[in-house]
């Protein structure tokens, strides 16, 4: 469970309320879920204490009684329950008189803002009319592009940028991702490959900040101008999220080599490596946390109008905490042919992950929130079977055959009806059927509040375990040739031993 809240302070106050704001903990130990806020007067027994529930780490607290001190204690909520009550802090709502001098005190500023307001509405309407005069012999081609990207899709919340629409490259990486100091990083070791080159594991210290562990991408030498464009724009498109289950960007090093992309460090890795190696060791309300989080991350990209294409467990990092991000946000390999890696293949002139991949974008290149649905159900199915591969050994093309027969992954061991259930709505052939990402997050939260919901299980039908066999029986030749070997080896060993 997380760790208590050290910190909580008051915002405001009135006669009959107080806004408070506290401190997350410093040890979550997992994706905050909600707090519970308890307070009571001081002159009253705990017992008579009032709850409340806030998404966030403020909450406005109506109804009090003027001119009386509460008790304030605070607790965060994760998959794994609650964490302690924090310590008790007093707060005091305002007197009659305090309230009425403060009115007094901020009555000059309240006539002063609003004169500056209308001051600044006139501005804002002039502007505008002097703008239309101006522009109106250029040619609306001009502006299009540039205006969609900064449509609001929500109060406060920008559409995603695709850096390729820039006419230089290096304007999106300066404009979304922040220049690192060569001297600030330091490399520890190699961890892993990547497209453009290796995969590092460091140290970052940013001036007045405190060292801290990160994963550092590099591209290797000799590389294109191309080439570069398409490692520095996971970067450019990297650095526009904000989200505590996206992969945070630090900073890219481009003025000196090699160049780097520096994100935070994941320390468990990709989420299918990750369960293989853990394969049973976590409980149904773990397994269903984690995809809560990759369901929230998903939730937030589709709010930004960014549509991923290639969500699948390998491409999700986990933390020491087991808190999932989604990451590997490189486009580059659908606009290449000459990967060698299996799990893409060609189709229409592109690299698609066939296994993770909704029929309409198979087909017809078709890529949308939909369809990251679609691949979000395989993860689910990723996630309950400990990272088994979609489909087992069956070709791409026959899993293709069988999608358009309507086959569709069976439940995992022992894995809930009402998770398969999600599963199959997420594979649902017509996309406008497909439940949105908010909705999934909805369904998993209510399967967290509800873990008896989790309980009921479904056996393999015949139908799913004949496919399985056909799926066995593909390795009997194996195994009978590897019987032969080892027979062969004990007949040696019994040899030598006589």
């Amino acid at each position: 469970a997380p760790s208590a809240v050290s910190i909580m302070h008051q915002v405001s106050r009135t006669v009959d309320s107080i806004t408070l704001s506290w401190s997350q903990p410093d040890q979550p130990n997992g994706v905050i879920l909600d707090y519970e806020l308890q307070y009571y007067e001081k002159n009253m027994a705990e017992s008579n204490s009032t709850l409340l529930r806030s998404q966030i780490n403020t909450a406005v607290i109506r109804g009090l009684k003027p001119e009386t001190i509460y008790v304030f204690q605070v607790r965060a909520r994760t998959v794994a329950g609650f964490g302690r009550l924090s310590g008790k802090m007093y707060f005091q709502t305002m007197t009659e008189e305090e309230y009425s001098s403060s009115l007094q005190e901020k009555l000059p500023l309240i006539i002063g803002s609003a004169a500056a307001g209308v001051v600044f509405l006139i501005a804002v309407v002039v502007l505008i009319i002097v703008c239309n005069r101006r522009g109106s012999d250029r040619t609306e081609s001009e502006y299009t592009d540039k205006l969609q990207h900064y449509t609001s899709v929500s109060p406060g919340m920008k559409i995603y940028i695709d850096p390729f629409t820039y006419e230089d490259p290096n304007e999106a990486v300066r404009e979304f991702a922040k220049e690192i100091d060569v001297t600030c990083v330091k490399i520890e070791q190699v961890i892993g490959a990547g497209e453009f080159g290796e995969v590092c594991s460091g140290n970052l210290r940013l001036p007045g900040k405190r060292e801290i562990l990160v994963a550092i991408k590099t591209l290797k030498s000799g590389y294109t101008d191309k080439q570069r464009r398409d490692f520095l724009s996971e970067a450019s498109i990297m650095g526009q999220f904000d989200h505590p289950n996206i992969i945070h960007l630090e900073g890219v090093v481009t003025k000196s080599t090699p160049v780097m992309i520096i994100t935070e460090f994941m320390e468990n890795g990709s989420l299918d490596s990750f369960l293989r190696q853990n394969d049973g060791q976590f409980t149904v309300i773990q397994l269903v946390g984690m995809l809560r989080g990759i369901a929230s991350g998903m939730k937030y990209l589709c709010d930004m109008n960014y549509v991923h294409r290639d969500l699948a467990a390998r491409n999700i990092l986990v933390n020491s905490n087991l808190v999932c991000k989604v990451s590997d946000f490189g486009l580059s390999r659908f606009l290449e042919d000459d990967t060698s890696d299996p799990t893409y293949t060609s189709a229409l002139g592109g690299k698609i992950p066939i296994r993770w991949t909704a029929p309409e974008a198979i087909q017809y290149r078709k890529f949308t929130s939909s369809s990251d649905v679609w691949s979000y159900g395989i993860v689910m199915w990723e996630v309950m079977s400990y990272g088994e591969r979609p489909y087992w050994d069956m070709s791409n093309q026959d899993v293709i055959n069988a999608i358009e027969q309507d086959y569709r992954l069976p439940p995992p061991m022992d894995c809930p009806n009402a998770l398969h259930q999600l599963m199959l709505d997420c594979w649902q052939k017509d996309r406008n059927n497909r439940p949105k990402f908010n909705q999934i997050v909805n369904t998993l939260d209510k399967m967290i509040r509800n873990p008896g919901s989790l309980k009921a299980t479904t056996p393999l039908s015949s139908g799913d375990i004949l496919k399985v066999g056909v799926t066995l029986a593909g390795h009997q030749k194996k195994i009978l040739n590897s019987v032969q070997m080892m027979r062969a080896q004990m007949n040696q060993i019994q040899s030598v031993e006589v």
